[in-house]
């Protein structure tokens, strides 16, 4: 099964994600049967590393983001991913403008899976508030993996 986190620059809430979930995976033995990778909706920040809130927020939490790079989603990413889970609206929006049409039923947006329906992961390049990012990843993510393992065994 591979899950696609997506945001807009791919510095922050989307690799938080990745870097979140790959921990998850790892404590449940699962790293051969989920692959996890990020993307942004922007080519803002290609190239680049993850922020630095979101760095330090993560090693707070014994975390580590080191080798991330920022890139822009493509179109083999829609063939690739079985499960593309986007940050806020605007980026489900992106998504399916951009998705062909057979992958759109893949894109979610990551609250939905707390039956919050539009609730968004704000992005925390504007205010900093990478905890708040952390903390709604924390609830939302451990979710996300009981959904992809009872898909897993249907």
């Amino acid at each position: 099964m591979n899950i696609l986190f997506v945001c807009l620059g791919n510095i922050c809430r989307s690799q938080m994600a990745e870097t979140m979930f790959k921990q998850l995976i790892q404590h449940d033995d699962l790293q051969e049967q989920i692959n996890v990778q990020s993307a942004g909706t922007s080519s803002y920040e290609e190239g680049n590393s993850p922020h630095p809130g979101a760095i330090a927020e993560l090693a707070k939490h014994h975390l580590s983001m080191d080798g991330q790079i920022s890139r822009p989603i493509t179109q083999s990413d829609f063939e690739w991913a079985d499960l593309i889970i986007g940050m806020d609206n605007q980026n489900i929006l992106d998504l399916t403008k951009i998705a062909p049409k057979n992958a759109v039923s893949k894109i979610h947006l990551c609250l939905n899976i707390l039956n919050n329906s539009n609730q968004e992961i704000a992005d925390p390049w504007y205010d900093h508030r990478f905890d708040r990012t952390y903390n709604q990843l924390a609830e939302s993510l451990p979710k996300w993996l009981k959904y992809i393992k009872s898909d897993m065994l249907n």
